[in-house]
């Protein structure tokens, strides 16, 4: 059964490594499906996903097979409105490859998104952009290692719309376009994402692959393939892979959206009921197991990459019926590993021997059941982390926990499971339609969020500390036992180190456990009186409103039931980036982190996760143009305490330095690493160099990392958090008058706070001056990749808000273009990226940007058509259709965004220090899609200036420009 619970960033971190974007998981592989007469739908008593199981069976399904095999799930949900998902799997991934088949499954991918012998070339990504289609997002495929999935939103769906979206789909399956031009065009395609992907991170992923699973298909299957096998690729031996594996028998379809389960079924039948393959189609390939002759340790050298850690021990994958009982012990595995992750966390918070820790347990691919430890160490004493982290598992594997800490981490997944039952009539067709192709990938089945609750809370009596002790044991114990380690230094005799660091006895962590002392609201540092109204005025939306309070919060509120037990807060304080100066550097880096973790008042982050426990509250910090923000998704019964939270931040902050420390090691351990590919050496320096090395926008150095102090983010985030004004936003399920109460009672009780003036400098904003070459950077990567940045200033603020939006259809139509023709024609790069940015905070700095990766020796060529297409948007009227196919995604993508609060809260960010973005909201629609070619073109012809133009490229050391 699928549990999507959230887990650590760290635990999936290094999974995503390993498997580089494969399922994370895999059960039960279903039972055969009997033959069903030809023509008939079969009878089932449960239906064939649920096959092997007792879980409840999710009644909003209906489900079907067609008598030539082909599976399918269908529901109606109207959220958003008018649009109905559709995901087609295909059991057909790398792991089903030959050694010469190798990327066989992407490259099959790749062409049946072009298009297939019923609609030409190209042609179905250009009619589903006219039916509203945004690709790469509403249509898009994924091939993991064990399967291929399609997936398709189309928004506003009509019957002719499906009909015809579904006749694509049917002929990409059936019919694709694997003639030998189409392959010879695409292999350039997939060999520039092979090549944009190469790096410190795919060698490492590769390396972690070939230790982990040696011995086992999945060491060396990767999606990607390899040079030789996709070079050797011709159509008729790509045909010959699709005929073995994409079979009716195969494939699975969901369906959930704005339609009628059984018009959705009946578009299924029409579509794909005549689909055959002639012969028996291949068997599924042993995944094996680990093999236990195979080298435990493995050290890993990749320069300049951080140093890290990995302990696996590896279980063979082995078929579970997924019923009640596996998925209450399923469930029990869960929380012992949370226990022993909370206190490797803290450990990590009190500045210890290791940056991060983490425990995930994974059943990979079909493949293998493994637990997984990541540690990245704070310095370079890595056997003293590694010990650490040993002696608090063998804590927990020692002695049970205490009753306090199951409680703890029951609350915290109840909360989880719960959130969901709450979110359910919100939850989109779109999720709904992947979940369950996914639990079909991981041979699971899939129930309502009601029934996982049931299910989790009936099995809390089996969870005592003696089946806790139980579960820790055999996840860090039963298994193959793998170590590896990635360094960026040649060390000698480093090898026969690690062997012996995880081979050496291990004594239980003595300070592991966590307090049991319960922490309660009433903790908090206390408020001062409740504050009072000065005024209440309509604003905005119908039933919004603009409350001020005597203080000078301004509570910006939209109660609804748009989105059942969710309330959405943010809080904006003080001026943002405008704070700070252009040329004064400070710590604004370490603010996103480290002031979150410094606690409030005497409260550290430790006695505040105690807090919110098993409730949905908590708190991020973000750095806007214009206001620092701490915001929130939470729900009725908890935003009072959120509220509360938040004003206690702000009023009494706490100034722990242990997450400074934290945040320095983690900066200059990431600091190394930002020049070892193009894409890392532009997400540097890229938005500096843009906005013409104004400080704001730059990336710390090392030598800044290393002098950052305690006391000096004190110094320079003190007064800040002091600082007003104060904008509050509510909107979600909440009573308007005890909203108000609420804020009243909090940041409407604290004193007033002054709005200290921005210097006239700080609201500044550059973009670099023309050049005629390109500004040179360098990466010390691969020797074939490249990147290429070319930019053209605008302008900002509300005068020309008109022009800002529709700068958004001119970029999508450039892009458009250049996907066309860099990536579709000539395969010189394989994201290619059009972007508008245009500042309402400023009156200046804004810009169109075109980045690409792109090899050395094509950097001229990706110039050229930039350029050239520049020249020709400002030259030429667009016709008709490309415009539509621009604009009907963008009105759609704009429809179904603005269904939920989290988009009307983003356009009201301000608007109680400046009105003008109330009348940019109620424009935004007009502004964006009423459009011409004509304007179009005069946009162009206006910012597309080659003489106004800035540009850079990222070579590799010793490679000169050409």
């Amino acid at each position: 059964m699928r549990f999507s619970l959230r887990r650590s960033a760290a635990s999936l971190s290094i999974i995503a490594l390993i498997l580089s974007g494969s399922p994370l998981a895999a059960r039960t592989d279903p039972a055969a499906t009997p033959a069903a007469a030809p023509g008939a739908t079969q009878a089932q008593v449960r239906p064939w996903l649920y096959e092997n199981s007792d879980v409840p069976i999710d009644p909003a399904w209906r489900f079907g097979t067609l008598s030539n095999g082909l599976r399918y799930a269908v529901r109606r949900n109207g959220v958003p409105p008018g649009q109905v998902s559709v995901r087609l799997r295909i059991d057909a991934g790398s792991l089903m490859e030959r050694p010469d088949e190798l990327g066989y499954a992407h490259y099959i991918e790749h062409l049946s998104m072009r298009g297939s012998r019923h609609v030409p070339d190209g042609e179905s990504k250009r009619i589903w952009q006219r039916l509203g289609v945004t690709f790469g997002s509403d249509s898009n495929a994924q091939t993991s290692p064990t399967g291929t999935t399609y997936a398709l939103d189309l928004p506003q769906a009509t019957p002719a719309s499906l009909s015809e979206s579904m006749k694509i789909l049917a002929g990409m399956m059936t019919d694709p376009n694997i003639v030998d031009g189409a392959v010879a065009a695409e292999r350039a395609v997939v060999l520039a994402e092979r090549r944009e992907n190469e790096g410190p991170q795919m060698r490492i992923s590769d390396a972690t692959r070939l230790h982990f699973f040696a011995g086992q298909p999945l060491a060396d299957h990767t999606p990607i393939g390899t040079v030789a096998t996709l070079n050797a690729a011709t159509a008729a031996k790509i045909e010959a892979f699709h005929q073995r594996w994409y079979r009716p028998e195969n494939a699975v379809i969901a369906i959930s959206g704005d339609i009628e389960p059984a018009a959705a079924e009946q578009l299924i039948k029409d579509n794909f009921g005549g689909w055959t393959v002639g012969g028996k189609g291949a068997p599924l390939p042993d995944f094996g197991a680990p093999d236990p002759k195979q080298p435990a340790t493995r050290v890993v050298v990749e320069p300049g990459v951080p140093l890290g850690l990995t302990m696996a021990w590896l279980r063979p994958w082995t078929p579970h019926a997924d019923t009640i009982v596996y998925n209450q012990d399923k469930l029990t595995d869960m929380l012992a590993l949370q226990i022993v992750s909370r206190r490797l966390e803290q450990a990590a918070r009190s500045g210890g021997s290791f940056l991060q820790a983490s425990v995930d347990q994974d059943d990979i691919s079909r493949s293998v059941d493994g637990t997984f430890v990541t540690i990245v160490p704070t310095g370079e004493n890595w056997e003293k982390a590694l010990a650490d982290v040993r002696a608090i598992i063998e804590d927990a594997k020692s002695t049970p926990p205490s009753q306090a800490e199951i409680d703890r981490e029951y609350a915290q997944m109840d909360t989880a499971l719960n959130i969901q039952v709450e979110n359910s009539d919100t939850e989109a067709g779109a999720k709904q339609a992947t979940d369950l192709v996914s639990a079909v990938d991981i041979r699971e089945t899939t129930v309502a969020p009601q029934a996982a609750v049931d299910i989790f809370r009936s099995g809390k009596p089996a969870m005592t500390p003696q089946k806790m002790l139980e579960s820790t044991r055999r996840l860090f114990s039963a298994g193959v036992f793998r170590a590896l380690m990635v360094t960026g230094k040649v060390q000698p005799g480093l090898d026969a180190k690690l062997a012996a660091a995880v081979a050496a006895p291990v004594k239980a962590a003595a300070n592991a456990r966590l307090a049991d002392k319960a922490v309660t609201m009433d903790d908090l540092p206390k408020l001062g009186a409740p504050g009072t109204v000065a005024s209440r005025r309509p604003i905005g939306l119908q039933g919004m409103e603009e409350i001020t309070f005597a203080n000078g919060v301004k509570l910006v509120l939209l109660p609804n039931d748009i989105e059942n037990e969710k309330v959405r807060i943010n809080v904006r304080f003080g001026h943002g980036q405008q704070a700070f100066s252009p040329t004064k550097p400070v710590a604004s880096w370490a603010g996103d982190y480290a002031l979150v973790a410094s606690g409030i008042g005497k409260l550290g982050q430790r006695e505040l996760d105690d807090l919110t426990n098993g409730r949905r509250m908590g708190m991020t910090f973000n750095i806007d143009d214009d206001a620092f923000e701490m915001a929130v998704v939470t729900r009725p019964a908890d935003y009072k305490d959120q509220l509360r939270l938040f004003a206690a931040k702000l009023a009494a902050p706490g100034w722990d330095p242990a997450p400074i420390a934290r945040v320095k090691t983690g900066a200059a351990v990431a600091y190394d690493a930002m020049s070892r590919a193009p894409d890392a050496v532009l997400g540097r320096d890229l938005n500096w160099l843009l906005h013409d090395k104004d400080v704001r926008f730059r990336t710390p150095d090392r030598k800044e990392i290393d002098a950052l102090t305690p006391q000096a983010f004190r110094a320079t985030w003190e007064p800040i958090l002091a600082s007003g004004p104060i904008e509050v936003q509510i909107f979600g399920q909440v009573k308007a008058q005890e909203a108000i109460d609420a804020v009243a009672a909090t940041f409407g009780a604290m004193p007033a706070r002054p709005d200290v003036p921005v210097p006239a400098a700080n609201l500044a904003m550059r973009f670099p001056a023309h050049v005629d070459t390109p500004v040179v950077l360098r990466h010390n990567g691969e020797k074939d990749q490249a990147a290429a940045v070319m930019a053209w200033p605008t302008s900002g603020g509300f005068t020309l808000q008109k022009e800002a939006r529709q700068l958004e259809i001119l970029t999508q139509i450039f892009n458009d273009r250049l996907f066309d023709k860099l990536r579709s024609t000539e395969g010189a790069a394989y994201s290619p990226g059009v972007q508008n940015n245009w500042p309402f905070s400023y009156d200046s700095g804004g810009y169109i940007l075109v980045t690409s990766q792109v090899r050395p020796d094509r950097i001229a060529y990706f110039y050229s058509v930039v350029k050239d297409t520049a020249a020709d948007l400002a030259k030429t009227p667009v016709t008709a259709d490309e415009l539509q196919r621009a604009v009907a995604p963008m009105g759609q993508l704009l429809a179904r965004a603005s269904t939920g609060n989290a988009f009307w809260m983003n356009q009201m960010e301000g608007a109680t220090r400046d009105p003008r973005y109330v009348d940019a909201m109620k424009t935004m629609s007009q502004d964006l899609l009423s459009v011409t070619p004509d304007q179009i073109q005069a946009l162009a012809a206006k910012y597309l200036v080659p003489g106004k133009s800035w540009s850079a490229i990222v070579l590799p050391e010793g490679v000169a420009p050409r």
